[in-house]
């Protein structure tokens, strides 16, 4: 594994990254919540696109993987600022954002905040505004208390030994970065993949996007079977093609 280039933040975090140059439109991957740009999609697409002499760029949120900062001391809003960052210094021109679980959310948020940057969007088992529908909504009494008084709760973890540690601040902070309240217009084709047995983020999610997201050519794909990993050969493929039919 070669070891990844840095970059420094406005905020002065400093951002592990892998970028590979190639043709435009380049692809940008954004992962998930504690995810890392290892991943099994992350290394996948960066193969696939150096053998489409595209350029794309992986790379890690402050708190994961090898950037700096400790996870439980960030929010949705910190990784959206590492997000545009890491677009605006690493990348030039539209690119197409393919967006993982928490990652489909910050490619929403920079696509919003950044319509001339963005090429197209693809979405994978995207998991916009999960702070406030999944966690805060899922919460027992007892653990809305803590959080609220301790500021900070754990919960169980399907991908780990140890637990997440949800902050209060994470809560909040997401509160101030909800997309899925109101329209989302985009001037780009968006391609939205989803598993019906993604035990994490629920078939509802997917079809609230597809409601929301106004843009001149969206399509949302069901997997039948399919859970959130979304690592197979088969689900692998399916997000070449979107990524291809987007840009």
């Amino acid at each position: 594994m070669t070891e990844p280039q840095m970059l420094t933040t406005p905020e002065g975090r400093r951002l592990a990254y892998h970028r590979t140059e190639g043709r435009a439109p380049g692809i940008v991957f954004l992962g998930g919540f504690m995810s890392d740009m290892e991943g099994t999609k992350a290394t996948h697409l960066e193969t696939w696109a150096k053998a489409q002499g595209r350029a794309f760029l992986r790379f890690d949120y402050s708190g994961h993987g090898q950037s700096s900062d400790r996870f439980d001391e960030g929010a949705i809003g910190d990784w959206a600022a590492d997000a545009r960052a890491a677009l605006g210094a690493l990348t030039e021109g539209p690119q197409v954002l393919v967006g993982s679980s928490m990652g489909g959310w910050i490619a929403l948020l920079l696509a919003r905040a950044l319509p001339h940057r963005v090429a197209g969007l693809v979405g994978i088992a995207a998991a916009p505004d999960f702070t406030e529908d999944s966690m805060w909504a899922g919460f027992s009494d007892a653990q809305r208390a803590e959080l609220m008084t301790a500021g900070r709760v754990e919960i169980p973890s399907a991908y780990a030994d140890s637990p997440y540690v949800i902050t209060r601040r994470l809560i909040e902070d997401g509160r101030r970065n909800l997309v899925l309240r109101a329209p989302l217009a985009f001037n780009v084709p968006v391609r939205l993949l989803q598993g019906t047995a993604d035990e994490d983020v629920d078939l509802s999610v997917a079809l609230r996007l597809l409601d929301r997201i106004e843009a001149p050519d969206l399509r949302l794909t069901l997997v039948k079977g399919a859970d959130h990993r979304f690592s197979t050969p088969e689900t692998l493929a399916l997000i070449e093609t979107a990524i291809l039919e987007v840009a």
